[in-house]
């Protein structure tokens, strides 16, 4: 009985293709408690996400939980569930439709049929076992990995490379692989979100102030060195020098707090509060970490972060969509993976991206976690 899985070769003097994995956090199967309870069992047994030794979060998971949250979290869900499903799922395919369209349009003719595109969550499904698989059928020898993770965290996108890495150790014939480790200050995708939001000011005007919310982690992660804090201030940084905006226009603070110990501060829900209390007019707010439309976007951004703006009262509360099937977001992913796949592909003569100076910038430095 062999312990390593075998996979098809390609035929005889046909070019191998190139797989260009898309992945994603992942989503439950059904707004239900039984998939909502899959889903963070999975999830929350990660131990990227949860850093605490297993004896002492395993109870606490197992007991408590899993047996009260499923239930919370499936109506929430609900609140966002498409005819298609999960709206994160949804984007995500599409997103890698579009990148897929536009990298074969950038490649010479004989290279355009070489691409191969495929979709895989860390947690839920498809899983990431399943598209590298669904890349391995169709030929495939060289794989790039590329999470929708603009800024890097060991929570997302070294959680995605484990799981990758802990698939491929099954395999016979491992393919050549590279990975997307980030993409926070790249100018196409800063270009696209600053675009986004000069959009949402042609139809709605400018705000009073534009609030630039990520997911949040445990500060701990970023006093042990994960780079994430850095990140999420130089993509926000470089959006706001983009739209002209002085300091006093501005605000980035972190969301989907978990748990008791402290995460990254200023905490959103908290600004959110003041800034209504304040009696402030207008707030655009624009989630730059999430590169698609999800449960932290529609539901806890649009949703209840609107709820204690507008009742602790504030005014117009403006949410920015997430950058989703967007050309400009698409064309920048695909300039991206272009870069990853040199020298396993040449690309067509094609217009350069835009580069943006950031040498005159008199911006303060990007803060310290220990500034909050």
């Amino acid at each position: 009985m062999s312990f390593y899985r075998g996979v098809m070769d390609s035929k005889p003097g046909d070019p191998s293709p190139i797989g260009v994995l898309i992945a994603h956090l992942g989503t439950p199967d059904a707004p239900e408690p039984a998939a909502l309870r899959r889903y963070l069992r999975q999830f929350l047994s990660d131990p990227r996400v949860i850093e605490l030794p297993r004896w002492k979060w395993l109870p606490v998971l197992h007991l408590f939980v899993l047996t009260t949250r499923p239930k919370t979290s499936a109506a929430l869900y609900r609140k966002i569930w498409t005819p298609e499903g999960s709206p994160l799922l949804v984007h995500t395919r599409a997103v890698a439709q579009a990148v897929g369209e536009a990298l074969r349009a950038r490649l010479a003719a004989p290279l355009r049929s070489s691409i191969q595109m495929a979709v895989g969550m860390r947690y839920g499904n498809p899983s990431m076992a399943a598209a590298l698989r669904e890349l391995a059928e169709r030929g495939c020898r060289r794989v790039l990995v590329f999470p929708l993770y603009p800024q890097y965290s060991g929570t997302t996108t070294a959680s995605t490379f484990d799981a990758v890495f802990a698939e491929l150790a099954t395999w016979r014939r491992m393919p050549e692989l590279r990975t997307v480790n980030d993409y926070h200050d790249d100018a196409g995708y800063v270009a696209a979100l600053a675009a986004s939001i000069r959009d949402s000011w042609r139809e709605r005007g400018r705000a009073e102030k534009l609030l630039l919310t990520f997911h949040g982690i445990p500060r701990r992660y970023v006093d042990a060195g994960d780079p994430y804090f850095a990140h999420c201030h130089e993509t926000a940084r470089r959006v706001v020098r983009q739209l002209g905006l002085a300091e006093r226009d501005y605000e980035v603070t972190f969301q989907s707090l978990f748990g008791k110990e402290e995460w990254l501060r200023p905490y959103t829900d908290e600004t959110m509060k003041k800034l209504g209390g304040s009696k402030l007019a207008s707030v655009d707010v624009l989630c730059p970490g999430f590169s698609v439309d999800c449960l932290e976007t529609l539901e806890e951004i649009d949703g209840l972060n609107r709820e204690f703006f507008t009742h602790a009262g504030g005014g117009d509360y403006r949410y920015v969509p997430c950058l989703n099937e967007r050309p400009d977001h698409v064309a920048a992913l695909a300039d991206i993976a272009l870069r990853h796949l040199g020298g396993w592909v040449d690309a067509a003569r094609r217009e350069p991206m835009p580069v943006y100076d950031d040498a005159a910038s008199t911006e303060p430095a990007i803060p310290s976690a220990a500034t909050y």
